[in-house]
């Protein structure tokens, strides 16, 4: 079985403007970032993103508006040679019903650990919302509450 490092993007990932960020000019890989991830890849964890989209629900913008953004965003990340290896995101909000994909809910680790192989009582959620840390931890996966836009390199370095 393979472990995995789940990363958050608003706040984790993307600098957290306060507002959705859907639009590729208003995306901005933070520090460390790519850095942070190739490291984790080289201890041996996949790292994957668990992300909500509401704004989707609300006809904010489109699936395909965050399809295009997480392209640009795994571009980036090619750069810097630390691609992440997979990306799931719901786009639900509560305004339009509940959903079990959304965090809190722990669809998407559940659908990411079938589909990678994860054992989750080996990998790591890193996040900027205690519902980021309440979905992870439904499955056992050991979570790390960070500040929006803080560096999460001291994390992985000590994986």
């Amino acid at each position: 079985m393979n472990k995995a490092v789940f990363l958050d993007r608003d706040g984790v990932i993307n600098r957290e403007r306060g507002e959705y960020t859907f639009k590729i000019k208003d995306f901005e890989l933070l520090p460390g970032v790519a850095a942070t991830i190739k490291t984790a890849k080289e201890r041996g964890f996949k790292v994957i993103v668990i992300s909500n989209q509401g704004g989707i629900a609300k006809g904010l913008y489109t699936v395909e508006d965050t399809d295009k953004l997480h392209v640009h965003m795994q571009g980036l990340l090619s750069k810097e040679g630390a691609p992440v290896n997979d990306i799931f995101y719901s786009p639900n909000h509560e305004v339009t019903g509940a959903s079990l994909d959304r965090k809190p809910g722990s669809l998407l680790f559940e659908k990411a650990a079938y589909r990678h192989n994860i054992n989750c009582e080996q990998s790591f959620m890193i996040g900027d919302s205690l519902r980021d840390i309440e979905a992870a931890e439904k499955l056992g996966i050991t979570s790390f509450l960070i500040e929006p836009n803080s560096s999460i390199e001291f994390i992985v370095k000590h994986l």
